[in-house]
């Protein structure tokens, strides 16, 4: 598996597996990844989408099939994929499903700095997030029956893990709701008095000082090496205009 992607914008995976099962021009591949509710499981910045197209060319893993005009509308370029965009996509499909990675998740921030509201407000918070949970998990779940009554179930588990992790988040937030509720989670005195006075008692402060929270050394197990997981790669930055070549 790859140490480095040459285009790392998840944009560009979905590129490679659209037009794995055929040349298409650009508005087609942004056709089938909608159809495929491909927006839904990577983050996709549709107005980068060219940009990328033409970052995978550039580095081989798609060739131009074809230009096309139909009628008066402009030129369409129509691209294939490479062998080597076949093998690339294989390889990074095997990475996403072998190597755990460090995903930040909003909601953890957040919770990593809870203590800046008062427990009470916490509560308020909580119980809104756990209603809007069960909400659409009860949605998700009633889709997901009704897809799988005509898809084949290779295609949906996707979704299945989607629906899994956010059952479980809904269960943790009923555990934490109920410690915060009935005066069970600790540190949760002092945690109020630091509210109500404005003051970190030293124990709270000692654990902030060295830093409490587990983890591994290196999640990206890279020893040595400063990791910057929120950056994306200088090459594939949407909001930056493309300037090479």
């Amino acid at each position: 598996m790859a140490g480095r992607r040459r285009v790392r914008n998840m944009l560009g995976l979905a590129v490679l597996s659209a037009v794995s099962a055929g040349p298409m021009h650009p508005y087609e591949m942004a056709a089938v990844m909608r159809a495929r509710g491909k927006d839904r499981d990577v983050p996709i910045k549709w107005g980068s989408l060219y940009t990328v197209v033409r970052n995978l060319e550039r580095h081989g893993l798609l060739a131009v099939a074809d230009n096309v005009r139909q009628g008066g509308r402009p030129e369409r370029t129509v691209y294939r994929i490479t062998d080597a965009g076949r093998a690339e996509l294989g390889d990074w499909v095997r990475e996403l499903i072998a190597v755990p990675e460090p995903e930040h998740p909003r909601f953890e921030a957040g919770l990593s700095v809870i203590a800046a509201l008062t427990p009470d407000e916490v509560i308020a918070l909580l119980f809104d997030r756990l209603a809007a949970l069960e909400r659409d998990n009860a949605e998700r779940r009633l889709a997901l029956a009704a897809a799988a009554e005509e898809t084949p179930r290779i295609l949906l588990i996707h979704a299945e893990y989607d629906l899994t992790m956010r059952e479980a988040e809904a269960r943790w937030v009923r555990v934490l709701l109920a410690e915060l509720t009935d005066g069970t989670l600790p540190g949760l005195a002092e945690w109020r008095e630091s509210r109500a006075t404005g003051k970190v008692s030293p124990e709270l402060a000692a654990l902030a000082d060295r830093g409490a929270a587990p983890g591994p050394a290196h999640p990206r197990g890279r020893p040595g090496r400063r990791s910057r997981p929120d950056r994306p790669d200088r090459r594939d930055r949407p909001d930056r205009p493309d300037r090479r070549g």
